[in-house]
């Protein structure tokens, strides 16, 4: 990837530690990019294309500060891998967060599969409110703690089911899948498919809903049009409802450190959606 700017990405997401192709370095940039690239779809949201190709992606994360939804994250992530020298490719996903595992959904989520030290990884930097903030081992049934949730990767037939406990405890309640994909290599072409449709479908709810997440040491910020959420390290969370298009403005801005390129427009646009009435 000689048109990759590795600096720009580690200068985005404040990163100065080791540059190997190792575990220790795949485990701190997975921390490194979720705290400081905000989960965002404003774009979709504004009608504005989702350029995934590389240059658009550095564009757009590095020069403009800005954040994305999973294929801008996950695809930017896997050039950085790349460039270091890991052995790296990326999987598609069905989602089946809310749904019944045997749900039929599109392949409309990216992660990567990351081989290292003859063991395989799955990486995602991309998933929202839940987003991983370490890589996990491809080891199924394996309870694996994360700086935030523990998570598993659970095996029925030839599918894996991501799931995360959300009590933040090992009470068999609190697993919920996020989604399910198996190995089969998924392609930048595909991505685009997926974007196009979730980037311009009446139907896609990219665009009739904001979504945000930043996940900070201490605790994850999710948002959901006018209803921000946050979940304290150690389990404790809380609700508050946003009044106005301006306060909305305001908490992407300063809480969850996202760009917002044109705020008049942007809030107009909230009104117009009746994600915030006023």
């Amino acid at each position: 990837m000689s048109d990759f700017d590795l600096d720009g990405y580690f200068a985005r997401v404040g990163y100065g530690g080791p540059t190997d192709a190792s575990l220790a370095t795949l485990q701190a940039l997975h921390a490194a990019h979720p705290r400081t690239i905000p989960f965002e779809n404003i774009d979709a949201l504004m009608g504005v294309s989702v350029g995934l190709d590389v240059g658009s992606l550095q564009d757009k994360i590095f020069r403009q500060g800005r954040g994305g939804y999973c294929f801008e994250h996950n695809l930017i992530f896997m050039h950085a891998l790349k460039a270091l020298g890991f052995t790296v490719g990326g999987l598609a996903a069905r989602v089946l967060w809310g749904q019944p595992d045997d749900a039929i959904t599109a392949r409309s989520h990216m992660l990567l599969r990351v081989e290292l030290g003859g063991r395989t990884y799955i990486a995602d930097v991309g998933f929202g409110g839940l987003t991983l903030t370490a890589p996990l081992l491809l080891e199924p049934g394996l309870e694996q703690q994360t700086p935030h949730e523990t998570f598993r990767v659970v095996e029925r037939g030839d599918h894996f089911f991501l799931q995360a406990n959300i009590g933040g405890a090992n009470i068999a309640d609190n697993w919920r899948t996020l989604y399910r994909f198996d190995m089969s290599q998924a392609f930048e072409v595909d991505y685009r498919v997926a974007s196009h449709f979730l980037s311009t479908h009446p139907s896609s709810h990219f665009l009739s809903t904001l979504v945000a997440a930043l996940a900070l040491p201490d605790r994850r910020y999710a948002l959901r049009n006018n209803r921000l959420s946050t979940h304290h390290a150690g389990g404790r969370s809380e609700q508050r409802e946003i009044a106005t298009t301006a306060e909305l403005a305001d908490v992407l801005e300063n809480q969850l450190a996202i760009v917002i390129p044109n705020r008049a427009t942007f809030e107009a646009r909230l009104k117009e959606k009746c994600i915030v009435e006023t």
